[in-house]
């Protein structure tokens, strides 16, 4: 007996160990397709989204300098304040109900002959079963609703970098939520003469893309027949203040190029200052005006700039200077200077496209907090 259990336990062993080499290496495949496939990244993003959503910039500071227990019973209480505080009050009723019955779970009664069980929990569940209903359908709604804006807005702006004689030009935006409050656009004058902007309405979301496209309609009517940038500057202002909103404006850098120039004449009401980028060096041009409908009867003086072959001019908006970061960083203007200062030689798609990457690597799994659009225009020999 004895040889013959020594035999029949070896092929045991070797089976247990087979079988766990095999789980193990499954695992192992299981792991890599998700990490390839980003879904660790996507939970880490999701959870990132959720904070950003529900939890407020003090509080997520506070977070950082908990220990891991406490950050998620934490994260729990803030999760559950600040979805009710969004949720309608009726709905924001039935969640509390819901969470308050869910602790009683199932209760027993009896009265002697009949006995009696009411199940909290499954009550709980409806409750909260309602309320996603009820979420989701405005939500549907809303999306379709935005989806058809988004569609308008983008119907109304360029679909592809213009093509102007003697220039190489590149736009690109990007808005924070399905429509955006920044204005990318192109508008040939006749002749030789093109106008290129953009405008940046404050505010994100429906409300300023509403204002954008009020900006571009206004653009575009005025623009080829006002003499002078300064006056285009004061028509538009004046329209903004007479029909505006309290606390809604807009920045705007309007340039307007020749084929057959190098001089490029620039309306800036409020705006970040363009970076002019040269062989040697990158600088920033003098501050413009005051922004677009907050002051009636403001002056816009005209600036102008001349670009040599192989030069830039860079316009970006604050939502790449302000982008954060999962530890509350902004970007900055100096990372977008030194981008401009290694840009000698780049063409305006390497110039803007190192730009939108260095603002995406830097934000990484943080969603967008204000549009991106950025515009780059560079000179090349005739």
């Amino acid at each position: 007996m004895a040889p013959g259990s020594t035999f029949s336990s070896r092929p045991a062993a070797a089976s247990s160990v087979n079988l766990w080499d095999t789980l193990v290496s499954d695992a192992k495949v299981v792991a890599e397709d998700l990490r390839r496939h980003g879904v660790d990244r996507s939970v880490r993003g999701t959870l990132v989204t959720l904070e950003a959503f529900y939890i407020n910039p003090d509080d997520r500071r506070r977070l950082a300098t908990m220990k891991p227990a406490a950050q998620w019973l934490h994260r729990i209480w803030w999760f559950t304040k600040g979805l009710l505080l969004k949720l309608t009050p009726a709905r924001r009723l039935m969640l509390a109900v819901a969470l308050v019955i869910s602790v009683f779970g199932e209760q027993r009664f009896s009265t002697g002959i009949t006995r009696i069980v009411l199940s909290f929990s499954v009550f709980a569940g409806w409750l909260l079963f309602l309320i996603l209903v009820l979420e989701l359908k405005d939500k549907l709604l809303a999306r379709d609703e935005l989806e058809a804006g988004r569609k308008v807005q983008l119907a109304l702006m360029p679909t592809q970098s213009p093509r102007i004689p003697g220039w190489d030009v590149w736009l690109y935006t990007q808005p924070a939520n399905d429509v955006g409050g920044d204005l990318v656009d192109h508008l040939p004058l006749g002749g030789d003469r093109h106008a290129i902007a953009l405008g940046d309405v404050a505010g994100k979301a429906l409300p300023a893309a509403l204002l954008s496209v009020k900006l571009q309609a206004t653009l575009r009517a005025l623009a080829p027949q006002c003499p002078t940038l300064s006056r285009l500057g004061e028509e538009v202002n004046q329209i903004f203040c007479r029909d505006g909103l309290p606390s809604r404006f807009a920045s705007l850098v309007y340039l307007d190029v020749r084929t057959g120039s190098g001089d490029v004449r620039v309306l800036n009401a409020g705006h970040m200052p363009p970076i002019v980028v040269r062989r040697a060096n990158a600088r920033v041009m003098e501050r413009g005006s005051v922004v677009l409908g907050i002051m009636d009867g403001a002056a816009f003086p005209e600036q102008s700039v001349t670009l040599e072959p192989g030069d830039a001019l860079i316009v970006y908006s604050d939502g790449a200077s302000e982008a954060i970061n999962e530890a509350g960083d902004f970007f900055g203007d100096e990372r977008i200077m030194a981008i401009a200062e290694r840009a000698n030689g780049d063409s305006a798609n390497a110039i803007g496209e190192q730009i939108r990457s260095a603002v995406a690597t830097f934000t990484g799994l943080m969603p967008a907090n204000d549009d991106l659009s950025l515009m780059v225009i560079k000179r090349l020999q005739f």
